[in-house]
């Protein structure tokens, strides 16, 4: 009777722990929070509304029309381009990628050291302006979030978002770039001394786009205070960003293999379309603070796409040209 005692004390004792954290976790999220938190149902896009537009996009029912090249070329001024095409140099050397904190996510441990040599990184991400450059030369079929063809209403300078893995590759060969490896965006952002934001430990909810603070994506300039060491800016918020790289566990993870695994998340009765998911940096508008720390690693499927995934790009070299159309 003693030992039964014990057993159903020790279970409603675990119980209450895990309530307890998981009340810990939401009292973060919501002093993180940067609007009235009785405003989230004015904020919140639902998420049948990406599946509808994914499903339609992939489909091939998008609207195939939009800008010339000229038009497209019109969008902005000489000077506009010339910064938004711009690439900020990284320094060679060694930096700590990933985490051993407790609550961070296994795909995010364990902490190790990786040596980069130097490279060369957008200093924003793709912008519309700049992708609707790339679907007038290329006849590529635009996001679907572009009414006919075309960039919404004051969003030219927001990043490209509802295209696919597939697509940004596309994109960043056009450019004659390619797309960064996952280490590539979070050394940009931890630089040598293992930072956990662009600025540094300490969450800062003026510094990014996060957690429905804006509703939506951002101009890519908005917020020049949370730019990294380097000068890149939205490393942490705004949109995940795309990179070059399937997911895959670190040297020495505790991670289960089937988190890897991309066929076992394929719907019943899909075709395979990918063994490995592709990795996401950076969080966005629409996840919670935590997921904007820079170690951590998003991932999805490479043919999918929603309105807070997008991209930029990174070079080798000094100057990338653009392709001409």
């Amino acid at each position: 009777m003693t030992f039964l005692t014990c057993l159903v004390l020790v279970m409603i004792g675990s119980t209450i722990h895990v309530v307890m954290l998981g009340k810990l976790r939401l009292a973060d999220m919501r002093k993180l929070a940067t609007y009235d938190l009785g405003e989230e149902r004015t904020r919140v896009r639902a998420a049948g509304e990406d599946i509808v537009l994914q499903l339609t996009h992939e489909a091939g029912r998008a609207p195939i029309v939009g800008y010339t090249v000229a038009e497209a070329q019109r969008l902005l001024s000489r000077e506009q381009w010339e910064d938004l095409d711009s690439m900020v140099p990284v320094a060679a050397g060694p930096f700590l990628m990933g985490t051993d904190s407790e609550r961070a996510d296994p795909q995010d441990k364990p902490r190790h050291k990786v040596t980069l040599p130097a490279f060369y990184l957008d200093k924003y991400l793709v912008t519309n302006a700049q992708y609707a450059r790339f679907v007038a030369a290329t006849h590529r079929r635009p996001p679907l979030n572009w009414k006919d063809g075309r960039i919404p209403q004051g969003e030219l300078m927001n990043p490209v978002t509802m295209v696919t893995w597939n697509d940004a590759a596309a994109y960043a060969e056009w450019v004659g770039k390619r797309l960064p490896h996952e280490a590539e965006l979070e050394k940009a952002g931890r630089g040598a001394d293992g930072r956990r934001w662009p600025w540094g430990d300490k969450m800062d909810p003026s510094r990014l786009n996060t957690y429905y603070n804006v509703g939506s994506s951002s101009n890519v300039g908005a917020y020049p205070q949370g730019k990294s060491i380097y000068g890149v800016f939205d490393l942490s918020g705004n949109v995940a960003e795309w990179t070059a790289d399937d997911l895959l566990p670190y040297e020495g993870s505790k991670a289960t293999q089937d988190l890897f695994a991309a066929n076992s998340a394929q719907a019943a009765g899909q075709p395979s379309l990918s063994r490995y998911y592709k990795v996401l940096r950076g969080g966005s508008w629409k996840g919670d603070p935590f997921s904007t720390s820079l170690y951590h690693r998003d991932y999805a499927l490479p043919n999918h796409a929603t309105d807070f995934y997008g991209f930029r790009c990174a070079s080798n070299v000094a100057q990338a040209v653009r392709a001409q159309p």
